[in-house]
């Protein structure tokens, strides 16, 4: 997907988002800072972290600043709804600056914290790429726990079973 004009850009990240926020609603209150094992992202610094790295590093770096990643802790942001109002700010947050870029800022290059050179529209097509990674890791470890998720389309892969045709 070649991203040359923004708003195309805005509808899409924004479906990419819903679909990651309702998994994170799913999170039990109780369970926000759970981790399966000592040292690993807990639920929330999941959430933290996607709301930190699209905010402070994918749309500054867009945008040709560096990085100002603050990391994913719970001083950013402590207890469920905390947690989900992080979220939610630091994403209207980075949609604004999306908006301010042009279609010659998408077709032109920014520079990583990794100090890579790479198209903007790429960059932000990688932000997408992270975030569904991440979203991955919140449906596997709510599994871990027995929290029921919402199927990412609409459907169970039982559900899909049962509307399909035999080949």
């Amino acid at each position: 997907m070649i991203i040359s004009r923004i708003d195309d850009f805005l509808s899409y990240v924004d479906s990419v988002r819903g679909r990651t926020r309702r998994v994170a609603q799913t999170i039990p209150p109780d369970r926000v800072e759970w981790t399966h094992r000592d040292g690993a992202y807990t639920l929330g610094d999941l959430v933290r972290h996607l709301g930190s790295t699209e905010r402070y590093m994918f749309a500054e770096t867009a945008r040709g600043n560096v990085s100002t990643y603050p990391g994913h802790g719970r001083d950013l942001a402590d207890g469920y709804d905390a947690v989900l109002a992080y979220l939610d700010r630091t994403h209207a947050e980075a949609l604004d600056i999306y908006r301010s870029l042009t279609p010659e800022a998408l077709a032109g290059r920014c520079t990583t914290p990794a100090g890579t050179s790479i198209t903007t529209w790429k960059w932000l097509r990688a932000m997408v790429e992270h975030e569904i990674h991440h979203r991955g890791q919140l449906y596997l470890m709510l599994g871990m726990i027995g929290v029921r998720t919402p199927p990412l389309y609409g459907l169970t892969e039982e559900q899909l079973r049962e509307r399909s045709v035999p080949a």
